[in-house]
């Protein structure tokens, strides 16, 4: 179809067309399905043709100019069901990143005709899972001219277009990659011992920035905080370690935990991590009572996690542990409400 260079060689010539050709099909579904069918089965039975044929639409990726709109539709449609039935690789997709078709709208619009066709035959979920093992889950950016590689403007353009399942995704993808890294950079701090109010501008900075809520940070913080110390193999000498470490830095947690919704993952993470570490398994009530005192956790939620919110991991263990403590704050509140 091509000549060096990217020019067609048919040069819309009809008669250096076959006659069965996907550019001269119904633009439908089933019908360029059994196109597809056509080169499934061809590549089955001829295993050698299978890296010509994929270097083959790399290179028809590549010149996506030389087509017409239609044509165009067709070989997304194509390739979508192609890529859905296994028969090419999700790196062939790296041919859209090329800028001269990025700069002229053609790779995103030919990407959502693409991944329609896929979905079709396939979900969301196969699309999703192909791209992470091609490691292209965080480059479909590039899809968009560098002015408008920003997750808005994706998740606008592909919703609009009906795959609003796939610009989900790339919000979780990005905020992933924005979590590790803010994670990262605030175990560097810690390490460093920066003051806490300089950590509590920085995080602060970066949830604006990137637009993550309260209860995203604060199991963040958390790991940070406990990843920030070498901690006593000795059992008994442990709670004492962790109770002086985590009242220096409650005030730091208690800026981001001011939603019953963060207070709640805060408790499950102090659960999980004192299941986890065998030697802080008697410390849990200690450290829920210490974040209490600080203004961390408010009864509302340590009530809450009680009665319905705790996990499963340690459960009868934890529960025993700050059954009196509860007791007691059920006491403390029905004596206000008297």
């Amino acid at each position: 179809f091509l000549a060096p260079g990217g020019t067609r060689i048919d040069d819309n010539d009809k008669t250096k067309m076959t006659s069965h050709c996907v550019f001269s099909a119904d633009e439908d579904h089933d019908t360029i399905r059994n196109y597809a069918q056509v080169f499934n089965k061809l590549i089955r039975r001829y295993k050698y043709l299978e890296k010509a044929f994929e270097e083959e639409i790399k290179k028809l990726l590549l010149f996506l100019k030389a087509f017409s709109e239609t044509e165009q539709t067709k070989l997304a449609m194509l390739t979508g069901i192609l890529l859905a039935n296994g028969t090419l690789p999700a790196l062939i997709l790296t041919s859209l990143f090329t800028d001269n078709i990025v700069k002229e709208g053609i790779a995103a619009s030919f990407a959502v005709k693409l991944f329609k066709s896929w979905m079709a035959e396939k979900d969301a979920n196969s699309v999703t899972s192909s791209l992470r093992k091609a490691s292209l889950d965080k480059r479909l950016l590039e899809l968009f001219p560098a002015n408008r590689q920003n997750v808005e403007h994706f998740a606008k353009y592909f919703t609009d277009a009906g795959l609003k399942e796939l610009s989900d995704f790339l919000r979780v993808q990005q905020s992933l990659g924005t979590r590790k890294e803010l994670q990262k950079e605030l175990q560097e701090r810690l390490s460093q011992e920066c003051p806490i109010k300089e950590v509590v501008l920085y995080v602060k900075e970066e949830m604006k920035r990137n637009d993550l809520p309260e209860p995203a940070v604060i199991g963040l913080l958390w790991t940070c905080i406990m990843n920030a110390v070498e901690w006593n193999k000795k059992e008994e000498l442990v709670a004492e370690q962790a109770l002086k470490h985590l009242k220096q830095y409650a005030p730091l947690l208690a800026v981001f935990s001011t939603q019953g919704q963060s207070e709640l993952i805060l408790l499950q993470k102090v659960q999980e991590y004192c299941y986890d570490n065998i030697h802080f398994m008697k410390a849990f009530q200690k450290i829920v009572v210490l974040f209490y005192k600080a203004d961390v956790l408010s009864e509302e939620a340590i009530l809450k996690w009680y009665k319905d919110a705790h996990l499963a991991k340690g459960k009868s263990v934890f529960l025993d542990q700050m059954k009196k403590f509860v007791e007691w704050l059920q006491n403390a509140e029905e004596g206000q409400h008297n």
